[in-house]
């Protein structure tokens, strides 16, 4: 009986250990692709009417540590930092100052919040609030 009890205890305790220990994250997906913008949540307008001409990219730069791209007119290149499927950026840089819309300012206010990301099974990189899904990129051609 006191065996029994010691494999239920020691067979929960790996249980918990393994639900709350952290995801590790390959975070070699992230670099050496640009990714483009395809759905962003909350907005109250249609995608292709924030983005008729471009859609923002971005690409991750690991010896930097920088995000740079396109915020779909302007050009866009903040620090960011990863713990494991923990992210987070910093204040954008300088940019060019053409008004493009609604867009742009979407963009930039929904990316300081982002908190996590993840890379699907179809290879798309998610921008998450926590586990709500904000922004979602594809892989680019350019590069």
């Amino acid at each position: 009986m006191k065996t029994t009890n010691i494999l239920s205890l020691l067979a929960f305790t790996m249980i918990i250990a393994a639900c709350s220990s952290t995801k590790n994250m390959d975070n070699g997906a992230l670099f050496n692709n640009t990714w483009e913008l395809e759905y962003i949540s909350g907005i109250q307008v249609e995608f292709s009417e924030l983005y008729p001409e471009k859609k923002p990219k971005i690409t991750f730069n690991e010896s930097t540590n920088k995000v740079e791209g396109t915020n779909s007119c302007n050009g866009y290149a903040a620090d960011f930092t990863l713990d494991g499927d923990e992210i987070s950026f910093g204040e954008p840089g300088p940019t060019t100052m053409m008004y493009c819309g609604e867009g742009e300012p979407i963009f930039l206010n929904t990316i300081k919040k982002v908190n996590r990301y993840s890379i699907d099974d179809e290879g798309n990189l998610n921008l998450l609030i926590d586990d709500i899904p904000m922004m979602r990129f594809k892989k680019s051609n350019q590069k």
